[in-house]
C-alpha cells in the first residue's frame, strides 16, 4: 500500500491561502481559479481563516467580560460576514449543511462566552474561523468540478503548548499519514494554525501559525512544493508600499530568507523555514490576487553572495537591557543567556555586548519581548534586568553584504545623523542591522535602498549562444562579477540567454551558475524580432548583447540590436567580414543610435589586436602591411606537420582534441582566417571587400561536399598534395605555414607558404597566434602581438576585456 502513496506524493503539491486571499467571495473565486490552473487532483491546500476571522473572535473574547451588549453585536456581525460568504458562493443542499454547521457551531461558542474560559478553551474559540474556511472552499471547489473533502489539523498534528509551539513530527506523520489514505484521489482543504496536545486540547501555533502549519504538513506529505498565495507576489527589495520602486525578487537563498524571517519581516517567518530546511521541499511566494505578477522562490543554493538585496525594517521593536556587575566575570553569564535563548528559541533581532560596560542589549518586538522578560527573570542569570521600549530596526540583507564595501558604505553613511543605538553584523554575514530610537522608518528604508541599489548605474548582460565559449564567459563572469561591479561603479546582471529558437529573458536577474542547468526548463520558444521586442522593453540604463555564436542570422540583425538601443559586444566574425555595405550598414546604426559595437574578441581571442591596430590609426601612425598566422588550429597542424605523420591524421588528433571546428573543414578552407583579415583590415582603415582576398583552401573540391565521415574516410587526398610541398620545403631548409598577408593597396591573401626555420611566423608554440603590424612608426622593426589566439578561455577573458572597455565608455 505505501507504494501507491509514494507515486502520488512525488509531483504532489501543496498550496496555502492566507486571509487576505480568502477576505471575500471574490476572492474565494479567484482561488478556484487558481486550483483549477496550477493544482493536481491530490494536491494539498492549507487555509486560514477568511478575511479578519480571528481578529473578530479576539474582539468577541475579549469583549465577553467588558460589555456582554458588544460581545452579541461582534458575534452576530461574524455571524452575517460568514452566512453571507456561503449565500454568494454554495448553493443547493452543500449550502444548506455549511449554514446548519454555522448555526449549530455559533450558538455553542454563545453557550460557551457565559463562562469563565481558560487558555484551552480560547484557543478552541480562535480556530474555528479555519475550519469555516476549509469548509467552504472544499464545498466551493466540489460545485466547480473539482474532487474535494477537508480535513482537520487537529486530527493528526501534534504539539504541546509553549510561546512558539513545535509540531511533533514523530507523532504526526503516521497520522498524516493514515488521514491521507482515506482521502485519496482529490484535494484536500486542511485548517492552518491549528494543532492538539496530548491531552486532546486545542494548541494555535502562534504568529504565522498558518503558514508554519503548511510547511510543515509539507514536509510530512513529502509534498514537492509548497506554494504560499498571499496579497502580496513575494519579496522584494523593500517594502512596496513604502519605496516605491521596489523589485520583486525572483530567487531567494534559503539563508537570506531565513535572516529576513529573523528579523520579523512580515513576508516570511522563521519557523515557516524550518521544514523547508529540514527536507527536500521548494517554497514559492505568490499573490493570489494577481497571479501572474511573479513571485519568489527560496533555493537551496548557496553560490557566493555578491550583497545586500533587501532592505527591511521593523517598528515597536524594544531592549532588554542586562548590566552586569563588575564584581561577577562576564563571559560565563554571557554564555549561559546565549544558551538559554537557544534553548528557547528566542533568539534576538540583534544584540550588543559591551564587555568593558558589564551591558548587553538584545531587541525584539513587542510581541514577544514580556515572554524573553519571564525567560530571563526566572533563568536565575546574574544581571539586572532592564526594558526599553520606542525603538526601531533597520537592515540590509544578503548574503555577502557584510564583505560588500559599497554597500556597507551606503548603509552606514545613511545612518549618519539618525539617531542610532547600536549597529551589528551578525556572524552569519547576512545582514547588517541597526537598531535605533524610534522614528519614521520610511524615509530612512528608502534613503538606503536608493543608496545601495540605485545609486549605481545598472547594466544587464544577454548571452546569445549557450556553446564552450559561451558556458566558459558564464563561469568567468560569476568569478569576477564583483571585482567588474567595484572597478566601474555599477551592477552588472545577467537578464538573458538565448540560443537560435528559445531564450530565457528575467529582468529579475538570472543566477550564471543556473543559466544553462536551468535553460531548458526556463526557456520559451521566440519568433522572429520577438527577443528584441523583449529585450527593448528592459528595465536597465544599459544592456550589452554578447553573440558567441557564428551565426549570420543573428548577425543579419544587428542594425535592429542597435536600433532597440543595446549595445553589442561580439565575437561572431560574420558582421566585421561582410560586404563592405553591410559592414558600414552596421556601423551607421550604432553610430546614429549612439550605441556601441565592440567585436574584440573576433581576432585572436584575447590578444589586443583589433585595439592596437585602430588605437595606431586613431592616434596619427598609418599601418603599411599586416601579416601573420590566425588561426590557431592551423597553427597547431603545420607545427606538427614534419613527415613523421599523414596531414589527415594529424587533423584527426586535432579534431578528437576539440581543437577544430565540429566540422575542421570550417579551418580548413581558410574562410576563417579570411574574415580576420578583412576586419583588421577595415580597422586599420582599408576598404577590404571579402572576394579581394586570394583564399588557398585545403579542402579538395571532391571533399567539400561529404559528411563528415567521408571526408575522414577520404582525406587521404590531402597527404598527396602537401606532403610534396612539405618535401620542396624541407629541402630548402624551410617549414610550411598557413599565413595571411595584407598590404594599404589592398593586396590580400592567405594561404601555405615556406618559410625559413627562423623566420618568425615559423617558430611559434602549437595554437600560437602571431600579428605582425608594420606602419609608419613601426616600419623597420614590426610591432609584433604573439599568443594563445583561440580557446575557451582567452576568447570568454576577451568578451570580459570588452565588457569592461564598454563600461568605462558608458
Amino acid at each position: 500500500m505505501s507504494q501507491p502513496v509514494n507515486r502520488q506524493t512525488a509531483l504532489r503539491q501543496l498550496h496555502k491561502f492566507g486571509g487576505s486571499s480568502l477576505a471575500d467571495p471574490d476572492c474565494y473565486r479567484r482561488v478556484v481559479t487558481i486550483l483549477q490552473e496550477h493544482s493536481g487532483s491530490d494536491d494539498l491546500i492549507v487555509v486560514s481563516a477568511a478575511g479578519k476571522t480571528t481578529n473578530r473572535l479576539i474582539a468577541w473574547v475579549e469583549l465577553l467580560g467588558k460589555d456582554g451588549r458588544q460581545a452579541h453585536e461582534a458575534l452576530q456581525e461574524l455571524r452575517a460576514f460568514q452566512q453571507q460568504l456561503i449565500t454568494e458562493l454554495v448553493t443547493g443542499s452543500a449550502a444548506d449543511e455549511l449554514q446548519t454547521q454555522l448555526h449549530f457551531e455559533l450558538s455553542e461558542l454563545a453557550r460557551l462566552g457565559e463562562s469563565k474560559l481558560d487558555e484551552a478553551a480560547i484557543a478552541a474559540i480562535l480556530g474555528h474561523g479555519e475550519l469555516w474556511s476549509a469548509r467552504l472552499l472544499s464545498a466551493l471547489l466540489v460545485q466547480n468540478g473539482l474532487s474535494s473533502g477537508h480535513l482537520d489539523s487537529r486530527d493528526f498534528l501534534r504539539a504541546e503548548r509553549s510561546a512558539q509551539p513545535e509540531v511533533d513530527r514523530a507523532q504526526s506523520w503516521p497520522l498524516l499519514k493514515a488521514q491521507l489514505a482515506q482521502h485519496s484521489q482529490h484535494r484536500i482543504v486542511i485548517t492552518g494554525f491549528m494543532a492538539r496536545n496530548q491531552k486532546g486540547e486545542t494548541v494555535l501555533l502562534g504568529r504565522n501559525g498558518s503558514d508554519y502549519s503548511a510547511t510543515i504538513i509539507g514536509a510530512l506529505a513529502e509534498v514537492s512544493r509548497v506554494t504560499i498565495w498571499s496579497d502580496v507576489a513575494g519579496v522584494y527589495s523593500a517594502d512596496p508600499r513604502k519605496v516605491g520602486d521596489a523589485c520583486l525578487l525572483p530567487l531567494l537563498r534559503l539563508d537570506e530568507a531565513s535572516e529576513l524571517a529573523r528579523l520579523a519581516a512580515p513576508v516570511l517567518h522563521s519557523r515557516t523555514l524550518q521544514p523547508v530546511a529540514q527536507s527536500s521541499i521548494d517554497l514559492t511566494l505568490r499573490c493570489s490576487h494577481q497571479p501572474e505578477s511573479g513571485s519568489t522562490r527560496v533555493e537551496r543554493v548557496l553560490a557566493s553572495g555578491r550583497g545586500a538585496k533587501i532592505i527591511t525594517s521593523l517598528d515597536d521593536v524594544c531592549l532588554i537591557e542586562l548590566d552586569v556587575a563588575r564584581s561577577h566575570d562576564f563571559e560565563p553569564i554571557l554564555g549561559e543567556l546565549e544558551r538559554t535563548l537557544q534553548r528557547a528559541q528566542l533568539l534576538p533581532l540583534a544584540q550588543s555586548v559591551e564587555a568593558d560596560q558589564g551591558r548587553i542589549l538584545l531587541a525584539y518586538t513587542g510581541e514577544v519581548v514580556n515572554n524573553v522578560l519571564a525567560l530571563l527573570q526566572d533563568s536565575g542569570i546574574t544581571a539586572e534586568l532592564r526594558l526599553r521600549d520606542g525603538f526601531s530596526v533597520v537592515a540590509a540583507v544578503g548574503a555577502g553584504v557584510v564583505n560588500n564595501a559599497v554597500h556597507c558604505y551606503g548603509f552606514y553613511h545613511q545612518l549618519k545623523n539618525q539617531p542610532v543605538e547600536f549597529t551589528t553584523e551578525p556572524d552569519s554575514g547576512l545582514s547588517l542591522v541597526a537598531v535605533l530610537r524610534k522614528i519614521d522608518t520610511v524615509p530612512l528604508v528608502a534613503q538606503i535602498h536608493q543608496s545601495l541599489f540605485q545609486a549605481q548605474k545598472r547594466i544587464g548582460l544577454v548571452l546569445c549562444g549557450k556553446g564552450n565559449i559561451g558556458s566558459r564567459w558564464l563561469e568567468l563572469f560569476d568569478r569576477e562579477k564583483v571585482q567588474l561591479e567595484k572597478r566601474h561603479g555599477m551592477s552588472f546582471t545577467l537578464v538573458g540567454v538565448a540560443d537560435s529558437c528559445r531564450h530565457w529573458i528575467d529582468f529579475q536577474g538570472i543566477e550564471p551558475t543556473r543559466a544553462l542547468t536551468a535553460f531548458d526548463d526556463e526557456a520559451v520558444d521566440y519568433a522572429e524580432g520577438e527577443l528584441l521586442n523583449v529585450l527593448a522593453a528592459h528595465p536597465y540604463d544599459d544592456v550589452m548583447v554578447l553573440d558567441v555564436t557564428a551565426s549570420a542570422e543573428l548577425a543579419a540583425k544587428y542594425p535592429q540590436i542597435a536600433e532597440s538601443g543595446l549595445h553589442l559586444i561580439s565575437a561572431n566574425k560574420v558582421a566585421g567580414s561582410a560586404s563592405g555595405e553591410d559592414y558600414h550598414a552596421v556601423q551607421d546604426a550604432f553610430a546614429k543610435s549612439s550605441r556601441h559595437w565592440l567585436y574584440n574578441a573576433t581576432v585572436g581571442a584575447g590578444l589586443p589586436v583589433n585595439h592596437t591596430v585602430r588605437d595606431l590609426r586613431e592616434s596619427g601612425d598609418d599601418i603599411i602591411a599586416l601579416s601573420g598566422i590566425f588561426s590557431g588550429t592551423l597553427s597547431w597542424l603545420f607545427q606538427q606537420f614534419d613527415g613523421s605523420l599523414p596531414f589527415s591524421q594529424l587533423i584527426e588528433q586535432a579534431w578528437q582534441q576539440g581543437l577544430t571546428e565540429p566540422d575542421p573543414r570550417h579551418d580548413l578552407d581558410g574562410s576563417d582566417v579570411m574574415r580576420k583579415l578583412v576586419i583588421l583590415a577595415r580597422e586599420s582603415g582599408l576598404d577590404l571587400e571579402p572576394e579581394q582576398v586570394k583564399v588557398e583552401s585545403l579542402v579538395p573540391e571532391e571533399l567539400a561536399p561529404l559528411t563528415l565521415d567521408g571526408f575522414f574516410e577520404q582525406a587521404g587526398v590531402l597527404d598527396e598534395l602537401l606532403n610534396e610541398r612539405l618535401v620542396k620545403a624541407q629541402k630548402e631548409g624551410k617549414v610550411l605555414r598557413y599565413v595571411a598577408r595584407l598590404d594599404k593597396n589592398g593586396k590580400a591573401g592567405v594561404g601555405v607558404e615556406a618559410l625559413p626555420q627562423e623566420h618568425a611566423l615559423a617558430n611559434l608554440l602549437p595554437c600560437d597566434n602571431i600579428f605582425a603590424i608594420e606602419s609608419r612608426w613601426y616600419r623597420d622593426n614590426p610591432l609584433v602581438i604573439r599568443g594563445p589566439g583561440a580557446g575557451r578561455d582567452v576568447t570568454a577573458g576577451a568578451l570580459l576585456s570588452d565588457i569592461n572597455r564598454l563600461a568605462a565608455m558608458l
